[in-house]
């Protein structure tokens, strides 16, 4: 059975930019109480955007299925699934793309779409005040203090030493208050300039909260070219003036933590019985001002008979060792005991699925991130630990990491 086209409708309101109809489109989503996620693709030049017209349809229980014959929307999955963090798949009720500005995409006519379009073409859809964004009520989480983070890393290092696990993701969170004025969609365009390379994503929804983040990391892609794509990143490094990345030198810790990654991916390949894949690097690669080793994975799924590699591979992956660690239930129970915190969507996954440009899916890491709150921004990082890491080392690897989506508050 052929999955239902959505209809091409004409933009109904006056003539303004793409970023004043975007605006118009979250301002409407926000208003009614229902889910939107803004993103632009990396390497792509202008935003595409994806509502729903229920809260409740959004919530998405497993995985999306990664196949041509899926659901088209966008996904938004925590770290760990919980009731208090609840796995969401926005279903392309709507979907805008800023390369075609004057149309919007309608899975099916109704009353959502009618109020819609009323929307658009009244005086009050060309405001440009304040958006009412969807906010957690889950407990603002415990920032931790330096003293903190040294004392989960010594602990994390100590862990490996012993053999409960073999590597381990030490992460924290941040509070930083809002600037004055401080607009979530100028922010995001800003991001959006500054890592034009990053997956860059808006999302917010009832439960959820709001989110803004620059993902390096891709998790899971099926092109529309046929083709599985993964990678391992891992390492980090500032980008110091003048460097040239490909000539940057990486100690024995960063080589082994990204090798470790490497074969995490490798090992759900096995798992899957799978021997049909192209693996290249680790190369260095550039992520803002910060620099990672990279592998990329490759599968052509016109020559591998596995039309649910996407799917099956995901839920493997998630959460990846690049988040969490070796081996992944002992990683995870490590963090849970010892993180002091609820990572919530920081390290889950985001992205688009069977929407255009996207392919059949493009999945990304949700790094780099930060959650709003009414007069504060929540950001997050974590550093991968080895028995050669230094807790200075680590802090100061969380740091870079931290400025990054920090950016998008000055």
């Amino acid at each position: 059975m052929s999955k239902p086209q959505p209809e091409v409708v004409a933009w109904p309101g006056a003539a303004v930019s793409p970023s004043a109809r975007a605006r118009q489109l979250l301002t409407f989503a926000l208003r009614q109480g229902l889910p939107v996620a803004l993103w632009r693709l990396p390497g792509a030049a202008r935003p595409q955007l994806c509502l729903s017209f229920s809260a409740e349809a959004a919530l998405a229980g497993l995985p999306p299925a990664l196949t041509p014959e899926a659901p088209a929307g966008f996904a938004f999955f925590p770290f760990r699934d919980s009731d208090r963090n609840p796995a969401l798949f926005l279903p392309a009720d709507v979907f805008w793309d800023a390369d075609r500005p004057a149309e919007l995409l309608v899975q099916s006519a109704g009353s959502g779409v009618s109020q819609l379009l009323g929307f658009l073409t009244s005086p009050d859809g060309l405001t440009d005040g304040d958006m009412p964004w969807h906010l957690s009520r889950q407990p603002l989480p415990h920032p931790a203090s330096r003293a903190e983070y040294t004392a989960l890393v010594e602990t994390g290092v100590d862990a490996i030493r012993h053999g409960q696990v073999m590597k381990v993701v030490s992460s924290r969170a941040a509070r930083r208050p809002l600037p004055a004025g401080f607009d979530a969609l100028r922010a995001f365009e800003n991001l959006g300039q500054r890592y034009p390379q990053a997956f860059v994503s808006l999302v917010s929804a009832p439960g959820a909260g709001t989110w803004l983040g620059a993902s390096p990391e891709v998790l899971v892609e099926i092109g529309a070219d046929g083709v599985f794509r993964t990678m391992a990143l891992a390492g980090t490094q500032p980008l110091t003036p003048g460097m040239v990345p490909n000539q940057a030198i990486w100690r024995q810790k960063e080589i082994e933590e990204q090798a470790l990654v490497s074969r995490y991916i490798v090992n759900c390949f096995k798992q899957l019985r799978l021997r049909e894949y192209d693996e290249t690097g680790p190369r260095t690669t550039v992520a803002g001002q910060l620099l990672h080793l990279r592998t990329d994975f490759a599968v052509n799924l016109h020559n591998v008979p596995f039309p649910t590699l996407g799917t099956d591979m995901l839920r493997l992956l998630h959460p990846t060792s690049a988040v969490g660690g070796m081996p992944k239930q002992a990683a995870l129970s490590f963090l849970h005991q010892h993180e002091g915190y609820d990572r919530a969507y920081y390290s889950g996954f985001l992205g688009p699925v069977n929407l255009p440009q996207a392919g059949v899916a493009r999945l990304f890491v949700n790094l780099r991130c930060l959650q709003l709150r009414t007069s504060e921004a929540v950001l997050y990082a974590g550093a991968g630990l080895t028995i050669d890491s230094d807790p200075e080392r680590e802090w100061n690897e969380t740091e870079m990491k931290l400025s990054t989506v920090a950016a998008a508050l000055q």
